[in-house]
């Protein structure tokens, strides 16, 4: 992701230009591990950072090399699961996705030949893995430019402040942070890193 260019597309929007000045946004890599990073994104759910990563550290530890690889995680026994901090749902989600990583074998997948579509569209065949999550990880696996989560409570409540929205409607709301997002393409992506810091310093 080029984001030198995204900046200096950004800073022609006169709302998000103050936002670039303020917010110091430090560099990312994109760790471009789908299966993986899936993985970590379903123990992560509703749980705190700090919790979640004590449980993912548990989780890999049950394996040889530290390494949840598809077979193993299929068959491992489901209370064995359970025993790192993991509910019955997040352990069958876990499985879900290890059987889907096998049958598509998806730790050989060429992403760059696929849209943002195409990648929603496939992953979310998977019990237990939403629109969101696959966004997240095309922002930040994957440092897909133009993805913008309507969803994320954090990028509305961010652009609720910076518009100073007051529609309350979820769904008027979500056609107008689209049409007020429109300028930042292609670069929504990077627009919306800077919106999630910017909130939590408001």
């Amino acid at each position: 992701m080029n984001t030198a260019a995204a900046i200096a597309h950004l800073q022609q929007e006169a709302t998000i230009r103050p936002i670039l000045s303020q917010i110091e946004m430090p560099d990312f890599r994109p760790s471009g591990r789908i299966y993986y990073d899936l993985l970590e994104s379903i123990v992560s759910q509703q749980l705190s950072v700090k919790v979640a990563d004590v449980i993912f550290k548990r989780f890999i530890a049950l394996f040889a090399d530290n390494y949840p690889h598809p077979n193993d995680v299929v068959a491992i026994d489901f209370d064995t699961l359970r025993s790192v901090g993991l509910s019955g749902q997040k352990a069958g989600y876990i499985q879900n996705v290890a059987q889907f990583a096998i049958d598509n074998d998806l730790e050989k997948i060429n992403w760059a030949s696929m849209s943002d579509d195409e990648i929603v569209a496939f992953l979310t065949q998977i019990k237990g893995v939403g629109k969101w999550t696959v966004q997240m990880l095309l922002m930040f696996t994957l440092a897909r430019p133009d993805i913008f989560p309507v969803d994320d409570l954090g990028i509305q409540q961010g652009m609720q402040r910076l518009f100073k929205i007051e529609e309350q409607n979820p769904r008027l709301l979500k056609i107008k942070m689209v049409e007020l997002s429109e300028p930042w393409r292609p670069w929504r992506t990077v627009a919306c890193r800077y919106l999630w810091r910017w909130k939590d310093t408001v």
